[in-house]
């Protein structure tokens, strides 16, 4: 079988556990997860999901579209973005979809114009910056005061009466989303009670809101993989049916991405050169940041493991690089078995934000996916190097 490297591989038994596992760990039958699309959109993955009871979050029309296409209930799909384009929200609002979560004061009166020209009611979430600190990479954070995104938190009484004012406008609910790779609860703890205090203050407004939208952003352990494959998603929901004052009738979103599909991903790229440089030695791979951006963008972690290499031969220290004309084309320095051309290098916790942000710079070619149920890889993994397994 001639297979290209790179190649995703994506481990379905384990997504299907995660699902499983996040399901289990639910406390309330009030509490609603959408998965967060922007992480992986591949078909097989969104399909699975949509199986195991999860809605959909989007940021753009294209991702409702598709949601939708996978069999996802439009009345269980939210909408957010800060830069909403009118034709995102003509499918938003065609589709009758759950909820659009609106960033900005000025972007209501646009919704309303919308929602008018399609004579339909659109449901309006308001995303709701709380100030609070998610303590992680500040490229994803996102619930600060300086970040782009939401209404401050101090701006809520004027919204509501600019709403107020729209006929084509329904406030159900608000929306928060303070970062991702969260990894303490203590930010969530945090969220819990700037969301009890601003609902007294909609209260006292006399708006009762249908529900809670607390957004998503708990991680996942890049550092051990292996031995934490699943998030401790009990402990994550636990927080919010402890801590949010949730009120009669009222039901809580949560807008999960990352801790959903991304151990269930890996890349697997070969080593094109082992080059002996002046200070350290180089593994030269044919992956790139075109097929896994996060270490080039946020100095981010994978494991690496080299899959196929011969452990009897003693290790080394290799400095894991790609071919893309960028010095920030660097996965990651490890120690490794002994290393040579044509060695399979698996990078793990590739599952989110991998695939999905992927692109053909230096005209490369686009890296296809491959899964565990198909037997696709046997014969070709052990014609390799060995028999291995790449799960």
């Amino acid at each position: 079988m001639a297979v290209q490297t790179p190649f995703y591989y994506y481990d379905l038994a384990l997504l299907e556990n995660t699902l499983q596992a996040l399901n289990d760990a639910i406390p309330s039958s009030k509490f609603k997860v959408h998965y967060a699309v922007k992480a992986n959109a591949e078909d097989r993955i969104l399909q699975t999901i949509q199986r195991y009871g999860l809605g959909a979050d989007c940021v753009s029309g294209n991702e409702i579209t598709k949601s939708i296409a996978c069999g996802f209930n439009p009345s269980e799909i939210v909408l957010a973005g800060v830069g909403k384009s009118d034709a995102e929200l003509h499918t938003a609002i065609s589709n009758g979809i759950h909820s659009i979560n609106c960033e900005s004061i000025e972007e209501l009166e646009v919704i309303n114009e919308i929602a008018e020209q399609n004579n339909r009611v659109a449901n309006i979430s308001f995303r709701i910056n709380p100030n609070v600190d998610a303590k992680t990479h500040h490229k994803i954070t996102t619930g600060l005061s300086e970040n782009k995104f939401g209404i401050p938190i101090s701006e809520v009484s004027r919204a509501i009466a600019e709403i107020r004012k729209m006929e084509f406008l329904s406030l159900s609910g608000i929306h928060f989303h303070i970062g991702s790779q969260i990894l303490s609860m203590d930010p969530f703890i945090k969220l819990c009670n700037q969301v009890n205090t601003l609902l007294d203050e909609i209260e006292g407004e006399g708006i009762q809101l249908d529900h809670i939208n607390v957004g998503g952003g708990l991680g996942i352990d890049y550092l051990n993989p292996d031995q934490n494959p699943i998030p401790d998603f009990e402990k994550y929901f636990a927080v919010f049916h402890e801590h949010l004052n949730v009120r009669d009738g009222q039901t809580v979103h949560f807008e999960l991405g990352r801790s959903v599909v991304a151990q269930c991903g890996s890349l697997i790229t070969k080593v094109l050169y082992v080059k002996k440089g002046a200070t350290k030695n180089f593994a030269i791979v044919d992956a790139g940041m075109t097929e896994l951006i996060r270490p080039a963008l946020y100095d981010s972690y994978h494991e690496m493991e080299n899959i196929t290499a011969d452990s009897l031969l003693g290790t080394d220290n290799y400095s894991v690089v790609g071919p893309i004309c960028e010095s920030s084309d660097v996965f990651g320095e490890l120690e490794m078995p002994i290393t040579k051309r044509g060695d399979l290098i698996k990078i793990k916790s590739a599952g989110a934000y991998g695939q999905v942000l992927s692109s053909n710079y230096n005209l490369r070619d686009s890296a296809k996916a491959y899964y565990s149920d198909k037997n696709e890889l046997t014969s070709w993994v052990g014609s390799e190097k060995k028999e291995t397994s790449l799960t």
